[in-house]
């Protein structure tokens, strides 16, 4: 079920919601309404997959309460934790991994081994990563261990973050899960950020991706001018980010809506003038798990020997790729931003304090290298499309390209705009200036509604509404 739409926004939502604050009287109430409707929002498309998430859920309880019970004991929690890691790891392995490695390794047997047709559950790496945290947290005792079921349930399930984040720490929520506190202004302002999710995803992201997917199918087919790559590139560089963006805001504006505050997610991104300052601010929690749960463990930078140091970072962004998809182009997009991201360390590149264009330009020319090699397929239609971009066809101007700006420019326009941080520029100056206050008061629930209105307008009509991040 996607948040972007009509079943969830008209039906799903308003009923849970309703039975929510009509039991706003008991939390144990409230909180089991939140995990059957989360089990329940999951199951939606593929029922099957319900049973992998309650083993889970069963599976990383018992972690925990074992962890717990031997905390004082290091080497039997630690073997805990080890098995923890095990079993997690290699759920995942099977659903996600288990068909490349065997694809593989048949490039080199007599015999081909015979592969198995796995259906990936939505929202795997995410949820897994969530419940190794919090067997983790109790581990590091960043955390108490939860007694009952039902909560470590709740952790790993809760609907608004469950299918693709923002990845949740145990230690965020624990105490969120008993003691958080519904107000009308969180319930206001989360309203407000789930409409501009909403608007964010279906006004910009579902057209960057008509876009995007109409020229990357042409160049699988055949050969493409190299304005038309570069305009494919650049759609699907923003398709990603204002549709993984917007699902986050949507993400954190359900989850104020029921009490909960979770941590941002997305830092306009593109305004970056380094590889390093972009994943400061891109997919935030996901770069805060290995920071803290494998590059901090290793040793992270604070090593006396340069080569460990690499060492660490190479495993993390090897680990980045592999997370993100099993084919060799997500490993290559982690080896690529690895050797930048040590390039930079080494040169102290983010001290340079001039030429800032000129490094926002280099910033996004990487970022948009390794788009295009995330997006294509294999690493052969990778290879063919950076070709295009650098005029392998030999024609530079195509009549698609100027179909697709006419058409698009517009969202383009948006894109671009929207990327930056303008418009919470503009709402800081028009909030501090007392003449313009009630001006602004007045206009921003009009454009609110007027935004959510265009956007349930274009879900009506059936409009292209993909979701990249459900494949991870």
């Amino acid at each position: 079920m996607l948040f972007s739409s009509i079943i969830f926004i008209f039906y799903f939502l308003p009923i849970i919601l309703i039975l929510y604050y009509a039991f706003g009287f008991s939390r144990k109430i409230q909180n089991f309404i939140l995990l059957i409707s989360s089990l329940f929002f999951y199951a939606w498309g593929e029922p099957k997959f319900i049973i992998i998430m309650v083993i889970s859920i069963i599976m990383n309880y018992i972690f925990g309460l074992f962890v717990d019970r031997y905390r004082e004991e290091k080497s039997k929690a630690r073997i805990c934790l080890i098995l923890m890691c095990i079993c997690n790891i290699g759920i995942l392995f099977v659903f996600k991994y288990l068909t490349f490695t065997l694809r593989n390794l048949n490039s080199f047997l007599s015999k081909p081994i015979s592969i198995p047709n796995i259906v990936l559950p939505i929202g795997i790496s995410f949820f897994t990563f969530q419940a190794m945290s919090y067997v983790i947290d109790v581990y590091r005792k960043d955390g108490e261990v939860q007694k009952n079921p039902f909560y470590v349930g709740l952790y790993i399930v809760f609907f608004p973050q469950l299918i693709a984040g923002p990845i949740v720490k145990y230690e965020t929520v624990a105490d969120q899960m008993l003691n958080r506190k519904e107000t009308w202004r969180k319930f206001s302002v989360g309203t407000c950020r789930f409409i501009i999710g909403l608007g964010k995803k279906v006004m910009i992201s579902n057209n960057m991706a008509i876009v995007a997917d109409y020229i990357y199918t042409m160049s699988g087919q055949g050969s493409i001018a190299a304005s038309l790559a570069w305009l494919g590139s650049i759609a699907y560089t923003f398709q990603i980010f204002f549709d993984f963006s917007a699902y986050s805001d949507m993400a954190i504006g359900l989850g104020l809506m029921f009490g909960f505050k979770f941590e941002e997610n997305f830092n306009y991104p593109y305004i970056s003038k380094s590889i390093s300052e972009f994943w400061r601010r891109w997919h935030i929690s996901l770069g805060n798990w290995f920071k803290t749960y494998v590059y901090f463990p290793l040793g992270g930078s604070r090593v006396s020997n340069k080569d460990i140091m690499i060492r660490n970072m190479l495993i993390v962004w090897v680990l980045t790729g592999v997370w993100h998809g099993a084919e060799w182009t997500f490993i290559l997009w982690g080896l690529l931003n690895f050797v930048f991201l040590t390039i930079e360390r080494f040169v102290m590149f983010e001290k340079i304090k001039n030429h800032n264009i000129l490094k926002h330009i280099y910033t996004l020319l990487v970022v948009n290298f390794g788009w295009v090699i995330f997006r294509s397929p294999n690493l052969q239609e990778a290879s063919s499309y950076f070709k295009a971009m650098f005029g392998g066809s030999g024609v530079f101007w195509s009549d698609y390209t100027g179909m697709f700006l006419k058409e698009y420019f517009i969202f383009f326009l948006c894109a671009i705009v929207f990327s930056m941080p303008i418009a919470k520029k503009i709402n800081k100056y028009v909030v501090e200036k007392a003449k313009f206050h009630l001006i602004f008061h007045m206009l921003y629930p009009i454009s609110l509604i007027m935004l959510f209105i265009v956007s349930v307008t274009y879900l009506v009509t059936g409009s292209y509404n993909p979701f990249i991040y459900f494949n991870f």
